[in-house]
């Protein structure tokens, strides 16, 4: 809870959300929206961790497998699933997550770097750790985190649907 001596401006919102009974946020400004799960398209050729792609009003997105991206094994989606539709920059990706906890507020000073596991794992992803009664969340940073998927060159990253050819 906020103390009432901070303005809103001290204060920076994360969504949290678990994945493999572990809870992560990612910064609120990043989230366009939440949906429900739904079936994806999939793609052939493309990683495992991409589960394909989605029509969101006109736009193609990907929707990634955060389970798989972290290397925790694929579930089947339950009705606790859900695609946090987020984007960066100009990029709009789906977020296939377990579930959505809450809406967080942190002070900058509560964040805690992200601990130093040695040199061969990729920490970049990690904005840092924040303490909630008796649990840890890890505070992602999608921009890079997903930065091969949102790469200008990537061909799966939001695009508006063709104009379909006419009929013969």
């Amino acid at each position: 809870m906020p103390s009432p001596h901070l303005s809103t401006a001290d204060m920076h919102q994360h969504l949290s959300f678990t994945l493999a009974e572990q809870t992560y946020g990612i910064d609120i400004l990043n989230v366009q929206e939440i949906k429900g799960w739904a079936a994806v398209t999939p793609i052939p050729n493309t990683p495992r961790y991409i589960k394909g792609v989605m029509n969101l009003r006109g736009m193609i997105i990907p929707v990634v497998d955060l389970r798989v991206k972290f290397g925790f094994s694929a579930t089947a989606p339950t009705r606790y699933t859900v695609i946090i539709v987020a984007t960066v920059g100009l990029r709009t990706i789906g977020l296939m997550v377990d579930a959505v906890s809450d809406v967080l507020d942190f002070r900058a000073e509560d964040v805690q770097p992200a601990p130093d596991l040695g040199v061969n794992v990729d920490m970049r992803f990690i904005r840092g750790v924040v303490c909630v009664e008796s649990s840890v969340i890890t505070l992602l940073d999608i921009a890079h985190l997903l930065g091969d998927e949102l790469s200008a060159d990537y061909p799966l990253c939001a695009s508006p649907l063709p104009d379909a050819p006419p009929l013969p």
